[in-house]
């Protein structure tokens, strides 16, 4: 394992994981807190991995189990994990709706040591009597508080009361309150907290903007322009529609730009993202749910076209950027009759934006609105 990471030139653990990992590692019930982005995946990835050591692989019988909220996200922390758990000689193995389920009843026919899933598909595969968690000795929840956000805490607790009472809980999330600590209160035992920010959003390495316009065309025409640029950039709209309908702009403009939504096919919203991975797309225009917990690096800027409804999604979303450690940039959006209602949000998130105003549209009223050194 140790070769595998050092092959990945990882040689250095981030915060969480120098925090958490020793307390995961012994056994205890860990509560993260941080952003997507802050090497959470291998902070509760590796302990569960080492503690699987030594044990045989049953089919339909997980020893760990990783709930995420989206199919995205669960190929990503499987492909993170894959190679890993390789070196052990470990199995790991995505379930997710969005395909036919006959592939998972096909794929859980041969052993498999972990288990990274949806809460709904897990539950219809538990209903179906081909999978089983009373082998499970270890289970993580990633973006816990997405979950709690998309409804599926009550599909969370039907599969938890399957697990062994004796089992080994590692929760992370970005934000800890509400109904996950409800959950903490009644699933954990005597957990340690670790955190990566002392506020609601992680904002050392990132610079973040209110862009005030005078009105929609204002707005649209800055957007056209923002997407023209040289730059991996995320934009998030507020809706479904919203989001088939900038991406659209963007692509008459001459923009690559790409969508991602919930009412997308799975393959459709795989090959957005793995586009915008590789830089074939420079834009992904996006909604909350469908970008939540995606790890991509390297993105220089996020645009809240639409500002995000309340301060946890802020948060999520801003999150896109500045990862890792690494430099970037959020800008939000908004009318100038909503200017106080937007600020106000964003500082409850933890965040004192710089207030930049342009009544100019394109390429002028970019530069009013973003760090000159930043446009090409």
């Amino acid at each position: 394992m140790c070769r595998s990471l050092a092959s990945e030139g990882i040689e250095h653990p981030f915060p969480i994981q120098a925090a958490a990992i020793p307390d995961a590692v012994a056994g205890r019930d860990v509560l993260g807190r941080g952003p997507t982005g802050s090497g959470k995946t291998l902070t509760f990835g590796l302990p569960m991995l080492t503690g699987l050591r030594g044990a045989a692989s049953k089919p339909g019988r997980p020893r760990g189990l990783i709930l995420v909220p989206t199919r995205e996200l669960a190929h990503q922390v499987a492909e993170r994990l894959e190679p890993l758990a390789a070196a052990l000689g470990q199995r790991v193995l995505p379930v997710v709706g969005g395909v036919n389920i006959k592939r998972n009843l096909t794929a859980l026919a041969r052993p498999v040591d972990l288990l990274v899933a949806t809460p709904g598909r897990a539950q219809d595969l538990v209903n179906q009597k081909a999978l089983a968690l009373g082998d499970v000795s270890v289970v993580t929840l990633d973006e816990a508080d997405q979950m709690a956000d998309m409804g599926f805490l009550p599909q969370v607790r039907k599969l938890l009361a399957h697990v062994p009472g004796n089992a080994q809980h590692l929760f992370f999330s970005a934000t800890l309150d509400g109904d996950i600590r409800v959950l903490v209160d009644e699933i954990m035992v005597d957990p340690v907290t670790h955190s990566t920010t002392g506020g609601e959003a992680q904002v050392d390495s990132t610079e973040h903007r209110l862009g005030v316009v005078p009105d929609r065309e204002t707005r649209n025409e800055v957007v056209l322009d923002l997407g023209q640029r040289a730059t991996k950039t995320i934009m998030f709209m507020r809706t479904k529609h919203g989001v088939d309908r900038q991406a659209k702009k963007l692509v008459r403009a001459g923009v690559r730009a790409v969508a991602l939504h919930g009412d997308k096919g799975q393959n459709s919203r795989m090959r957005s993202i793995a586009d915008f991975t590789s830089g074939d797309a420079t834009v992904l225009v996006a909604t909350d749910i469908a970008a939540r917990g995606i790890d991509i690096k390297g993105v220089d800027l996020v645009v809240h076209v639409d500002p995000p409804a309340e301060h946890k999604a802020y948060v999520h979303r801003a999150g896109r950027t500045g990862r890792a450690g690494a430099s970037g940039q959020v800008l939000t959006l908004t009318f100038a009759a909503d200017k106080a209602e937007t600020l106000a949000m964003m500082r409850k998130a933890g965040v004192d934006p710089q207030v930049v105003e342009t009544t100019r549209t394109g390429t002028d009223g970019a530069t009013d609105l973003l760090s000159r050194t930043d446009l090409p």
